[in-house]
């Protein structure tokens, strides 16, 4: 029966070579997962989660699994990271899926309310037209047996001209019927009422159109000068805002610091001007008298690995970042290692001592003072 259980297959690949690089770290020593559990820290049910892929470990964990097995702890952080970050694209996808199927039950659930009224409004409407039908069939043979009240009006000649009321005499008889007369029309007998027509004219269609092209040149002239006017300023205040911009370009940094960030990698600190006041311990440890710290300086973003009271010979590791960087004690059993680049929390820097005897002993996060920072230390 093999002692490991088949990763689940829709594992990130990052995330199942991590996993699998653990569970060769734990057979290459030899130690059951409850051994493994005694000497990191971390109990036995969180490193079969671990180990099945269940669950990403967090650095820490890593870390000791490293010392414990006598692993190299930088090696081990890289494909840490490459795998928390696989982790995490997938638990965002995951979100989104789930989010997705959230909103399609409650838009299937939306849809069933609508589709129920629905149905009923036929019948209704059915219901509206056979009694409709039923008024128009009983008012049919009342509307065929009333005479028409009104005669049609004659057709106006279309032209440029309209023709006034003396052209049709019988307009106004059409226009205001009477039931009864009460007076006898004696008006018509006399030809004379046509000697003076009141010719009215049709608008003029072509006035107002004028007038809206005159108005859309007008628009356009102005929007012209405009334009005209910002491209004749526009490089002047675009060479005045570009001198804003240069002092933004670098950094200014304090005086006797010679970089930062990137800038600072594989370089010595003291040289650089980041140790001293600038620097502080973060992390430390003690192997026998010789001592490990992890020197992190803000202003340059970086930090380094010193031993100190070491044997001759004696190896002092840092990593972060993707680097490494490593130096070995002389007599007088001091070194400190190059500078790596840290961008994130300084406490999760790994920095480790191996003796000549092939010994390791790692730093570790040092306590917050009362004034909130890690442990100070006078030189660098």
């Amino acid at each position: 029966m093999p002692r490991w259980k088949a990763l689940p297959e829709e594992l990130d690949p990052q995330v199942a070579e991590f996993t699998g690089q653990l569970r060769r770290l734990v057979d290459r020593s030899g130690l059951s997962v409850a051994a493994v559990a005694d000497s990191t820290g971390y109990s036995k049910t969180s490193w079969e989660r671990y180990l099945n892929g269940r669950l990403l470990p967090p650095l820490r964990a890593v870390v000791a699994l490293a010392e414990t097995t006598g692993a190299h702890p930088s090696h081990l952080t890289t494909l840490w990271e490459l795998a928390e970050r696989a982790w995490s694209r997938a638990e965002m996808r995951q979100d989104v899926t789930m989010e997705a199927i959230r909103v399609a039950q409650a838009r299937a659930a939306l849809g069933e309310f609508e589709t129920e009224p629905a149905e009923d409004k036929p019948s209704a409407k059915a219901a509206k037209s056979a009694k409709a039908a039923k008024d128009t069939k009983g008012a049919q043979p009342a509307q065929a047996a009333e005479p028409p009240r009104t005669a049609q009006l004659p057709q106006v000649p279309r032209g440029t001209e309209l023709p006034s009321s003396a052209d049709f005499p019988q307009w106004p008889a059409l226009a205001e019927p009477s039931p009864v007369p009460a007076v006898a029309p004696a008006a018509p007998a006399t030809p004379a009422a046509p000697a003076a027509p009141v010719h009215r004219r049709a608008p003029r269609r072509g006035r107002p159109v004028m007038f809206v092209v005159g108005a859309v040149g007008a628009v356009l002239v102005g929007v012209a000068a405009v334009l005209l006017l910002n491209l004749g300023a526009g490089p002047e205040k675009k060479a005045a805002a570009a001198p804003a911009a240069a002092p933004s370009e670098k950094p200014v940094l304090p005086a006797g610091v010679h970089c930062t960030g990137a800038g600072c990698v594989g370089k010595d600190p003291e040289k650089m001007g980041c140790g001293g006041p600038h620097a502080i311990t973060p992390s430390r440890g003690v192997a026998g008298r010789a001592v490990i710290e992890v020197r992190y300086s803000k202003v340059c973003h970086t930090a380094w690995a010193r031993i100190s009271r070491a044997a001759q010979g004696d190896q002092a590791t840092i990593s972060a970042g993707g680097h490494s960087a490593t130096a070995q004690a002389e007599r007088d059993g001091d070194a400190y290692t190059p500078m790596v680049e840290v961008t994130g929390d300084p406490a999760k820097v790994a920095a480790c001592e191996t003796t000549v005897a092939g010994v390791k002993s790692c730093a570790r996060p040092v306590p917050a003072t009362s004034t909130g920072s890690a442990g100070e230390a006078p030189s660098g």
